[in-house]
């Protein structure tokens, strides 16, 4: 299984059933460590996308009823290889994991709080895109595009995803309602 990345760089590789099993490990030892401080976690991202390539970084999105429910496991999150990274974006905290010494990711885990809509747009577009395959090539389309385009340039390449991923947020968001 391929799993990791430089930080900065971008390379995409087809879908890997491995990334499924690895996403469900990732979680479990999330679980093992936080207990019931934690509502839920669950693999997100285009790892977790049947149809679609991805670059090699399991997403896990873990939902808590307040952020000093994870805060208080740092320093054991660490010993088990998942350092806290930033406050990513407004209500949400980024963890991640990997060989951090030569500065590569295979994990990154995304900490938003219980029924938020970050929790909600996380597993809602990944569910409507493992529901929608004509959706998801459309979003693989793009991310190739921007890969050849950016490959030393993360933030370009995400960036360049934003438009995409608010339309298909839209629709998942109305196909989730139902």
């Amino acid at each position: 299984m391929s799993i990791g990345l430089k930080n900065d760089k971008v390379k995409l590789e087809d879908h890997q059933e491995a990334w499924d099993i690895e996403g469900a490990a990732a979680c479990k030892k999330i679980k093992g460590v936080l207990g019931d401080d934690i509502v839920d976690v669950q693999h997100i991202g285009s790892t977790s996308i049947r149809w679609i390539c991805a670059k090699p970084i399991i997403d896990i999105v873990v939902a808590v009823r307040d952020y000093q429910d994870i805060m208080k496991h740092n320093e054991e999150l660490a010993e088990n290889g998942i350092v806290y990274k930033r406050q990513d974006v407004p209500g949400q905290h980024l963890y991640r994991s990997g060989d951090l010494e030569n500065d590569i990711v295979t994990h990154f885990i995304h900490v938003v709080l219980a029924g938020s809509q970050a929790w909600h747009d996380y597993i809602d577009l990944r569910d409507y895109l493992n529901s929608h395959p004509e959706d998801a090539r459309a979003y693989e389309c793009l991310k190739k595009d921007l890969c050849a385009r950016y490959p030393d340039d993360r933030d370009s390449y995400v960036k360049g995803k934003e438009e995409i991923i608010g339309e298909i947020l839209a629709k998942a968001r109305a196909w989730r309602a139902g």
